[in-house]
């Protein structure tokens, strides 16, 4: 299955990556928590849970548009691991509206 994701931060900044395979989720769930630690990202939920959706969002966010733009590798693993964990074939991470559409 070839994944498609895109990352947009607004119209201007939209980043895309093609993957053909993601990865097991396992991983990449720890890859997602190891990088919410370290860009101490902050989410209020109603429930206190943090979901993968929370944790892809955030990520993205308190990573912002410029660690998209100037890390290739990092933004390429972000790919890979959001793939990993959603599974589907085509995802729309929108920073911007807070939101994961498929």
């Amino acid at each position: 299955m070839q994944h498609h994701i895109i990352v947009s931060f607004g119209k201007d900044a939209e980043y895309e990556y093609r993957l053909s395979a993601p990865g097991a989720a396992d991983e990449a769930r720890q890859w997602f928590d190891r990088e919410f630690v370290k860009l101490e990202c902050d989410v209020s939920t109603p429930t206190g849970k943090i979901l993968a959706v929370d944790r892809i969002l955030s990520v993205a966010k308190y990573a912002g548009d410029a660690r998209f733009k100037t890390d290739a590798a990092w933004a390429g693993e972000f790919a890979k691991n959001t793939a990993a964990i959603l599974g589907r074939d085509l995802i729309r991470v929108d920073v911007e509206q807070y939101s994961i559409g498929y």
